[in-house]
């Protein structure tokens, strides 16, 4: 097994201030993330069935502003391992996600009564680890870096929708793009609703 990355190793920034060349190399080009770059829940309706990986690809791009360091917004951070482009994590204003809020979507909302359009809240909704990188914590020190990153942009609470990981039994179709409940644990998230068997969401609250 390799080592655990160690703080030291890592730099992550926002994803405009990275380049669309390195997000690509993180994403690959076989795997689930290859294919979704992040729009599951930024379509509406049968919009994704309808949808083509050039255009989610144009869509990424677009949010992201990679290539621009100047941009004032972005939706996410890509981190660096020794120099190396190995890891991407999407947080922004949750508003910015049209079907998670407007499905209702029951992984989110089951058991809830707050207002989905509180512009105040911010989400994390997907973790990507590049191969090579990959089961070595990458996760948690990505996990970590949305909080000072949402705080920082006026977020007054930060969520997150991970699954719960069991010994011996696989999760599988992409499930664990969300993270796992202990990565979220130790960036200081704490559980607020258990909507299904597998799913949790998480929250981290900033106070006025």
């Amino acid at each position: 097994m390799r080592e655990p990355i160690d703080a030291g190793q890592v730099r992550v920034v926002p994803a405009n201030e990275a380049s669309w060349h390195d997000l690509t190399l993180v994403f690959g080009t076989a795997d689930y993330a290859a294919r979704c770059r992040c729009q599951w829940f930024k379509v509406e309706g049968w919009i994704w069935r309808d949808s083509t990986l050039d255009g989610r690809l144009a869509a990424q791009e677009e949010q992201t502003h990679c290539d621009e360091p100047d941009a004032p917004e972005t939706s996410g951070l890509v981190a660096y391992v020794d120099g190396e482009p190995a890891g991407w994590v999407a947080v922004e204003p949750r508003l910015n996600y049209p079907a998670l809020l407007r499905r209702r979507s029951p992984v989110v909302w089951r058991g809830r009564h707050e207002d989905p359009d509180d512009a105040g809240v911010w989400a994390v909704t997907c973790v990507i680890v590049r191969k090579g990188y990959r089961g070595r914590g990458l996760m948690y020190h990505l996990a970590a870096a949305t909080v000072g990153h949402a705080r920082d942009r006026g977020a007054r609470a930060l969520e997150a929708y991970p699954m719960l990981t069991e010994p011996g039994k696989e999760i599988t179709w992409g499930e664990l793009h969300v993270g796992a409940r202990q990565v979220f644990e130790e960036a200081g998230f704490t559980q607020v609703s258990h909507p299904t068997k597998r799913r949790v969401v998480m929250r981290v609250e900033f106070g006025a």
